[in-house]
This record gives C-alpha cells, sequence and structure tokens, in this order.
C-alpha cells in the first residue's frame, strides 16, 4: 500500500502540490470522480500512473449534473473506503473540496454545448446533465492544471463531450479515454449497480450482450438500423425500458451517413429503478 497519498480540500492546496510537482519536472493525470469507487475508477488511477509520475483523484459529487427527482441525496457516499482504495491504487493526492469551494455563493457561469453534446443521446433523456459535467470538469480542469485527464469509455458520449470541451477552449490538460472496466459476466462497472435487485443484477448483463450480438451482425453486413432494433426489441422483451439503442459514427455521434463510417454502438436502459448504459464498439 502507497504511503504517499496525501488528502487535501482547499484549492490553495491542491494547486500548491502540483505547482512543486511540475518544478521537481514531474508529469500530472487527473482523474476526476464523484466517489463511490470500484475497479473501473481505480484502473483509470493505474493508467494515469502510466502516463505520468503523480495521480490526482477528486472526489465531488456534483449536484449540477443532477436532474430534479434523480438521485443526488441517495447518491453512494464512502470517504473512508474510497481513500483507502486510493491508497492501495497508487494515487499521490485526494483532492475533496466543500461545494463551497466548487460552487461559492453567486456562482453563474456555464459552458455552452452543442457538437457532441447535442446528439439525442443522454441530451435528450438528461438535459441538464453535460452543462453539469462540462462546468465541473473545466473548473477541476483548471484547478488542477494536470497535463492529462483520465476518463472511462462506458460514459462515451462524456468523453467525446469533455474531449471537445478541452480542445474548443484550448485547455491544455489532454483528455485520455480508457477502455470500460467490466465485470466477469459483462456487466460494465458502475457505482450505480449497487441500486440492482438481485434478480435485475443477473438480467442486467444482457445489455452488454446485445449490443456485442448487433455489433457482430453490422460487421458481417447486417445494416445498423435493423440490427439495432433487433437487439433493442429483445431487451425490451426481457423487461428493459430502452430509453436508446443506436449505431452513431464513433467521433462525432452523429447519425449514420455512410457504412465505411467508424461505428459506436450506444445504449441506455432502465432496469427496475436503475438506469444502466454501455456501448462498443463495431
Amino acid at each position: 500500500m502507497s504511503t504517499g497519498t496525501r488528502i487535501v480540500r482547499t484549492l490553495e492546496q491542491l494547486r500548491r502540490q502540483v505547482a512543486d510537482w511540475r518544478a521537481q519536472g514531474l508529469r500530472t493525470a487527473l482523474v476526476p470522480t464523484m466517489g463511490a469507487l470500484h475497479d473501473g475508477h481505480l484502473t483509470l488511477v493505474r493508467q494515469g500512473l502510466r502516463r505520468a509520475d503523480r495521480v490526482v483523484v477528486t472526489i465531488f459529487v456534483n449536484p449540477k449534473q443532477f436532474g430534479q427527482g434523480e438521485d443526488l441525496e441517495r447518491y453512494p457516499r464512502d470517504e473512508k473506503g474510497d481513500a483507502r482504495k486510493l491508497k492501495k491504487a497508487g494515487a499521490n493526492l485526494i483532492y475533496i473540496p466543500e461545494k463551497a469551494m466548487i460552487y461559492p455563493e453567486g456562482f453563474a457561469t456555464t459552458v455552452s454545448l452543442a457538437g457532441p453534446a447535442k446528439a439525442g443521446l443522454e441530451d435528450k433523456f438528461r438535459p441538464h446533465f453535460f452543462d453539469g459535467v462540462t462546468t465541473i470538469v473545466a473548473k477541476l480542469f483548471i484547478q488542477a492544471g494536470c497535463d492529462y485527464a483520465m476518463f472511462g469509455e462506458k460514459d462515451y458520449q462524456q468523453l467525446k463531450v469533455v474531449t471537445r470541451m478541452a480542445w474548443d477552449l484550448d485547455i491544455a490538460t489532454a483528455v485520455i479515454g480508457v477502455e470500460t472496466v467490466r465485470e466477469p459476466d459483462g456487466l460494465a462497472m458502475s457505482s450505480r449497480n449497487a441500486y440492482l435487485s438481485r434478480n435485475n443484477r443477473e438480467l442486467a448483463p444482457l445489455i452488454h450482450h446485445c449490443l456485442t450480438d448487433a455489433a457482430t451482425a453490422i460487421a458481417d453486413g447486417k445494416p445498423a438500423a435493423k440490427a439495432t432494433s433487433t437487439v433493442r426489441r429483445k431487451l425490451t422483451n426481457a423487461g428493459f425500458k430502452v430509453d436508446y439503442l443506436t449505431a452513431r459514427n464513433a467521433e462525432t455521434l452523429q447519425r449514420l451517413r455512410s457504412p465505411s463510417e467508424p461505428i459506436r454502438l450506444l445504449a441506455a436502459a432502465w432496469l427496475g429503478t436503475t438506469r444502466l448504459i454501455d456501448n462498443i464498439a463495431v
């Protein structure tokens, strides 16, 4: 277990430490999280350590990315457990700011979004979400000033939105996508998986299996619209409430116009009271 992991709670402490590492010629990677950490998050830490000399992990349950009626209050929180996991994974600094540190009284600024943030995927069903994500991510990028930022591909649209934002705003932090980490049965790891009942947990991997079946069919020459329609019906018949299951351009997230485009399959579906998202490349 690493003995070099510190917890800081103020912007001054964060910037002082990162500046000290930079003065030593050390490169840094940022892993933004909302806590309730699982192996997917820890994989981001480990991948960050492969690219950089030091890794900063942020833990902040961001109220701006939760809509009315969503699970802000019951979102799992386990600061002590998260800290133990991060020490074991080798994280060097944990930044846990209070809400007032991120959103002081009178805070009035957000990022105006287009491009992949307006693809009719998560933005259609959670119209507030990417405004909240990009606001907190832009602040964390600017606060930490790290060389890299590690984001999981499980939240694929989020990855593309954050990448576009950093590029458009000339933020020097390079956004790095990391492959989705899965349970042995294929279910994408997520903090919200803890909400699943036992029966629904057994059924949940079907979303990944359906995406895999659709990807195979498309690779074998079946039109993407037909392949996705087939597996969408399969999920619905199994008891999922499907928000979307669609094939998009892997870079822009726009609807497909040519069979030669790079394709990403993306899905979001409710199982009981839990919303699952997943995606795979074709």
